[in-house]
């Protein structure tokens, strides 16, 4: 990034990560060796789906959920994966025991169509099946962020309406979001906020966004947004643990007047917001004490999600 910028996928270098393999339709591959083709329908047009989560303490964290994330979107764009979920999941493992990797790892997996006989969007024109791919990388947020925060500057480019192409689809084709967050980037901010067709607060460029007033969390009502594993958990266990989380409709003015805002997402799990659009957020640095609790509850949820997890395994 540039000089003076962060985000929230800043993480440490991990010299590691030199020498990672990388799993590719069943081979692995040294990272300097792994390859799709130009033809792949991915590359072509964005034509597949990915999720990402986070190994920690030997545990694959909330994997359910994010298969039926990926099994979703699959289902959406008729994209037959090829695999079972049984069989992703040990792929899965296989990248990460092939890596020796047991915690601070974040992976990646990929599903594109497949290649294409000539460049089309035509799905007629794949051959063979589709091409599954998964990185697995030691990543570990880096804790500047979070101590920093980071600054969002509103972008033109709106979230589109699902009549369309669903917000929702966690698929490959991110070029509005790119946009906007570029649109950022040259505005001097970190990241970018974006709105929803109807001028309401809907996401973020790469994460969901939070924003705090008179104790009460408040996020979008999801209609424009990915939905994400870490926002969902947020808003559970933020109920769960007494306080009151809204998923509703807001303006830039509301956010404008926030007491606290932050970000969510599997990589930096909750990152504060220190600036929207040049007005100061609360202190306008760190975390402010509910986005703290919040957070103390999504990481007690991910305890014990690694406890429940090491029991089954002891079973």
């Amino acid at each position: 990034m540039p000089e003076g910028h962060t985000g929230t996928h800043n993480a440490l270098d991990d010299p590691r990560n030199a020498n990672v393999r990388i799993w590719i339709n069943g081979e692995l591959h040294h990272r300097d060796e792994a390859r799709i083709s130009v033809f792949d329908s991915g590359y072509l047009v964005g034509d597949g789906v990915w999720e990402a989560l986070r190994l920690h303490e030997g545990v694959l964290v909330f994997l359910d959920e994010h298969l039926d994330r990926l099994w979703m979107g699959l289902k959406a764009i008729a994209l037959d994966p090829g695999v079972t979920r049984a069989e992703l999941t040990e792929a899965i493992w296989t990248t990460v025991r092939a890596n020796e990797m047991h915690d601070d790892v974040h992976v990646r997996f990929m599903v594109t169509r497949g290649n294409k006989k000539t460049p089309s969007q035509d799905p007629r024109l794949v051959v063979g099946g589709a091409n599954v791919v998964i990185i697995a990388e030691h990543k570990r947020a880096d804790p500047g962020t979070r101590t920093s925060g980071i600054s969002l500057f509103t972008s033109t480019v709106r979230r589109g309406s699902p009549d369309y192409l669903d917000p929702r689809l966690n698929c490959h084709s991110k070029l509005h979001e790119v946009i906007a967050l570029n649109q950022a980037l040259a505005a001097g901010a970190d990241e970018a906020l974006m709105l929803d067709i109807h001028g309401f607060v809907a996401t973020c460029n790469a994460t969901n966004f939070f924003m705090v007033k008179n104790g009460a969390g408040w996020t979008s009502t999801g209609r424009y947004c990915m939905q994400g594993i870490t926002r969902r958990k947020v808003i559970e266990h933020g109920r769960a643990g007494g306080i009151e989380v809204l998923e509703k409709d807001f303006s830039l003015t509301d956010v404008y007047d926030a007491d606290e805002a932050f970000v969510t997402g599997t990589f930096g799990a909750l990152t504060p917001v220190r600036a929207v659009d040049g007005r100061t957020i609360g202190a306008g640095t760190g975390m402010g004490p509910v986005t703290a609790k919040l957070e103390e509850l999504y990481r007690r949820a991910i305890a014990e999600a690694v406890a429940a997890a090491g029991n089954e395994a002891r079973a």
